[in-house]
């Protein structure tokens, strides 16, 4: 087994029960945070707590990348962004199951229980794993921490998940910068950021900044996502705010919308990608920022709009960023909360904390679709009073009432309607 350099803190382990912490998926700020408070916990109680490197790629190969967590190092990152343990996406087959496991991993560090940091495909892997083990006839335990900057984990009470609000936060800093630029320069920004399922993310900045258009996936609940669709709500917002005297402004699309569009609509869009190789295009390759930045350009031009846009994403940028005081707190108490569902006897649970602090298990089937087992995305409520107001006080876009007046730059101004174009009249 590999131990990390630098953190070689070795003792004499023979009779000491251990866990075992692994962070799967992309990050999310508080993940130090979440493995700093759970190894505080255990290790009050005397266990030994073995950071695993790589994911649960670590638990299929001889020489896995072992770190201990004592003391001294959790109370070093618990504030800090990232993760200490390397991450990894790797998800085990059935032929890795079968081959590689390395079961002599538990047997030989007296592991007892398995924490996972990470998605919903996370948790199920973990459930996976500990039955496994109970079919070897090592049982353990294993208990799930949720995380994701995309919020669309259908926690209960609207809970959010651990890592978005600071995500969020480091993204209005971002995109108050870019629309102070806008201002400045009058120019216009599109600005994509992450949520590949839900809008969460890209509304929060959004409304935080006052943006005066965004787009999410969830506004297209009564009509087929295009690309048209999509561009021409940037459109009626640049028109409406010319209508107002105003040359500038920043439409914020959440790169669901993209995500969301047919193979077709996307080849028709006149876009170049590569394609996998089953066919379809490789979206995460490319900014979607620049995309419908260059779909805008194209339609001003043809419209003969004098509009110059810049496009920006925000994504990478704020995953590893320093947690807010909320995703301490919040972080915090949910590593805390696994020592005290484990000490309960629960296992094949997630942890979860509730607005009062209050910590509770969460079990995967009561989230997971009964027809295809997976855990259906929380999507954002657009008929909200949230959602609403936003959208009816703060957000500029084409009405009926401009029609008239809007001819000066459209020749059919109509089809410009925010609410016509969703077909929410």
């Amino acid at each position: 087994m590999t131990q990390v350099r630098g953190c070689d803190r070795r003792q004499k382990h023979d009779d000491m029960k251990s866990i075992a912490i692994l962070t799967g998926g992309g990050p999310a700020p508080g993940m130090n945070t979440v493995v700093a408070s759970v190894a505080k916990t255990f290790l009050r109680d005397g266990y030994r707590v073995i950071g695993l490197h790589g994911g649960y790629s670590s638990l299929f190969t001889e020489n896995p990348r072992m770190q201990d967590i004592d003391f001294l190092v959790a109370d070093e990152i618990f504030n800090k962004g990232g993760s200490i343990l390397k991450m990894s996406r790797f998800k085990p087959t059935d032929e890795d199951f079968e081959k590689r496991f390395n079961l002599n991993l538990f047997k030989d560090n007296d592991i007892k229980l398995l924490v996972t940091v990470g998605g919903d495909d996370t948790a199920s892997t973990a459930n996976r794993i500990a039955k496994f083990l109970a079919d070897k006839h090592y049982p353990i335990a294993n208990i799930h921490v949720p995380k994701t900057i995309d919020n669309d984990l259908p926690l209960p009470n609207s809970s959010p998940t651990f890592g978005y609000n600071s995500a969020k936060a480091q993204g209005t800093v971002i995109c108050t910068a870019v629309m102070e630029d806008a201002r400045t320069s009058e120019n216009w920004f599109v600005v994509s950021a992450m949520g590949r399922s839900a809008g969460h993310l890209a509304l929060g900045i959004a409304g935080a900044c006052h943006y005066p258009m965004v787009v999410i996936p969830e506004f297209f609940n009564k009509t087929e996502i295009t690309v048209e669709k999509i561009i021409n709500l940037v459109v009626s917002c640049i028109v409406k705010r010319k209508l107002m005297g105003i040359n500038y402004g920043a439409a914020m699309i959440s790169e669901g919308v993209f995500h969301s569009l047919s193979d077709e609509e996307i080849k028709n869009s006149g876009i170049h990608f590569s394609y996998d190789e089953h066919g379809h295009p490789e979206l995460g390759k490319v900014s979607k920022a620049h995309i419908f930045n260059d779909l805008l350009e194209r339609k001003v031009k043809q419209l003969g709009l004098k509009v110059k846009s810049r496009p920006v994403e925000v994504g990478y940028e704020i995953r590893c960023h320093t947690p807010i005081a909320f995703d301490l707190t919040y972080c915090s108490l949910m590593g805390m909360g696994v020592h005290t569902l484990y000490n309960q006897g629960c296992t094949g649970c997630m942890v979860y904390s509730d607005h009062q602090g209050n910590v509770k298990p969460l079990y995967l089937k009561d989230l997971q679709d009964p027809v295809t087992g997976k855990i259906p995305p929380r999507l954002v409520n657009v008929n909200s009073n949230k959602v609403q107001s936003y959208i009816n006080d703060i957000m500029d876009y084409i009405t009926p009432a401009d029609y008239e007046a809007a001819k000066k730059y459209l020749p059919n101004p109509e089809e410009y309607d925010f609410k016509r174009i969703l077909n929410w009249e």
